[in-house]
């Protein structure tokens, strides 16, 4: 978090520095080039006076040593010309060398001898290669006899401006560094109770309602902010604890008056009249009670599973092994078949109140409720989660650590399908609502809980419980019911041959 920070930070502080050093870099050259061109004017007012001397006596000999020497000295050619443009004394040879790339010379000499001032020849950007081109008339007016040009290569003008900028650029860089040096502490210190909030909301999220945020460390306005969340979690848990604690209390003490009332209507059995009203009022009593008792026990079967928080990573291997038999004897006293397609080696997150009980639920209402011939349990993995909709899951137990990096990751779905009546797909939304039961069941023991505990339990642990059509009714009328468990995989330690445990089922 504290490195997108700061990506925002830094680049406010770059246009800053760039705010303020673009200018100064500008000034900086703009300086040194009228520095430049103020001494080159200096020289040729000089020259021109020299020369105005010169040509008026026809002396000019130590006026041409001179401009010869300072050519030799500053590698600038410094030429008298004309009114023709012919060269009448300075080095010649170098002037018109150099002039041969300077389109704006005629110009400026023109300008020269019409008894002006002509304006610098050069760009003042320092990567531009031209010269500067500044003339100097000899003579007033209509006098005007010649003029003085110079032709300055900049090269050297231009290697100080960008010393000068290098020397910029370093002093702000420097503020650049201790921003970063100093934001990246301030900023973990200022955003890790940010960060300790989001994990606490997420592990939240995954059903740990016992997780607090640190109070002591970070900003005022963040602590403040940790005693809220501390206290808001804090009322959260009471809340859910109560009400946990409340379904249960409540289902255990009408047990004792249930079991009771049950066992006394049960004694008036010996007293009935073989035939009568009596007999029918007596099995309705005793099935009501009996459909009571069942509620109970799911609804303190539901407090208890509820009330473990961690989930944990699990071989499917292990949980088919204790459980498969025992579906393939239960299908087999009610006349159906059991088909098991299960790829080995699968590791996932369990729910809590474990996988086990959930597939027994699923496999429980195929038997019971769909009159299916074929009941099947296959498993398949879904890379990168698709379709599963599944959210964070908790973590727990060994290797529950790697699962909260891998939650974007595989998914294994399990699924019981049957090929009996199934569920018509407006009800199948309504079916994972708790005591909802479909009008063919009405008559069916059960309490409408169980798909719906399933699906939370499922929900808990990160992944997520569908309903879908199911296999392929054997008289073609159409497909039976479906339900899918997808679990987020657990990622597992490769054995030392590098191959996986073979599957126990």
């Amino acid at each position: 978090m504290h490195r997108r920070l700061l990506v925002v930070l830094v680049p406010l502080a770059v246009l800053l520095v760039a705010a303020l050093g673009v200018p100064l870099g500008v000034s900086v050259a703009e300086r040194e080039m009228q520095e430049t061109y103020v001494d080159r004017l200096n020289d040729v007012g000089r020259f021109a006076s020299l020369a105005r001397t010169a040509l008026s006596t026809g002396r000019t000999g130590a006026f041409q040593q001179e401009l010869t020497r300072y050519h030799e000295l500053y590698g600038i050619p410094v030429a008298v010309v004309d009114t023709s443009g012919a060269v009448l004394l300075g080095p010649a040879d170098a002037y018109r060398r150099a002039a041969q790339d300077e389109p704006a010379l005629p110009r400026i000499v023109t300008a020269a001898l019409a008894g002006t001032r002509p304006e610098p020849s050069a760009h003042w950007a320092p990567w531009d290669d031209s010269a500067l081109v500044v003339a100097e008339p000899v003579g007033r007016d209509s006098e005007v006899a010649a003029a003085v040009v110079t032709i300055s290569d900049l090269s050297r003008t231009r290697r100080r401006i960008l010393v000068r900028w290098a020397r910029l650029a370093g002093l702000g860089l420097l503020p650049l560094a201790a921003l970063v040096a100093v934001a990246w502490p301030v900023s973990a210190w200022v955003l890790r109770p940010v960060r300790e909030l989001d994990a606490a909301s997420s592990r939240i999220s995954r059903g740990d309602l016992t997780i607090r945020a640190d109070a002591e460390a970070g900003p005022v306005e963040l602590r403040r902010l940790a005693e809220s969340f501390n206290t808001m979690m804090d009322a959260v848990e009471n809340a859910v604890r109560r009400q946990r604690a409340f379904v249960s209390d409540a289902s255990h003490q009408l047990r004792n008056p249930l079991t009771s009332l049950r066992l006394a209507v049960e004694s008036l059995e010996p007293h009935l009249r073989a035939t009568g009203d009596g007999r029918q009022v007596y099995d309705v009593a005793v099935d009501e009670l009996k459909a009571m008792q069942r509620l109970l026990n799911s609804l303190q079967a539901s407090a208890r599973m509820e009330s473990i928080r961690t989930a944990s990573p699990v071989d499917l291997d292990a949980v088919l092994a204790t459980r498969v038999e025992r579906w393939r004897a239960l299908t087999a006293a009610a006349g159906q078949r059991l088909a098991v397609d299960v790829p080995p080696g699968l590791r996932l997150l369990e729910p809590t109140g474990g996988l086990g009980g959930i597939l027994d639920e699923l496999v429980s209402n195929a038997l019971r409720l769909s009159g299916a011939q074929v009941v099947e349990v296959s498993a398949r993995v879904v890379p990168g989660g698709a379709g599963a909709g599944h959210g964070a899951a908790a973590t727990g137990g060994d290797g529950a650590g790697d699962v909260a990096g891998d939650m974007a990751g595989d998914m294994a779905e399990i699924a019981v399908r049957d090929d009996g009546q199934g569920i018509d797909a407006s009800d199948r939304a309504r079916a994972l609502q708790r005591f909802w039961r479909s009008p063919r069941h009405q008559n069916v023991p059960g309490t409408g809980l169980g798909l719906a505990i399933c699906a939370d339990l499922v929900g808990a642990a990160g992944g997520g419980l569908r309903l879908e059509e199911g296999l392929p009714r054997p008289d073609g009328s159409g497909r039976g019911f479906a339900a899918v468990v997808a679990l987020p995989l657990v990622p597992r330690a490769a054995s030392p041959s590098g191959a996986p445990d073979p599957s126990p089922v």
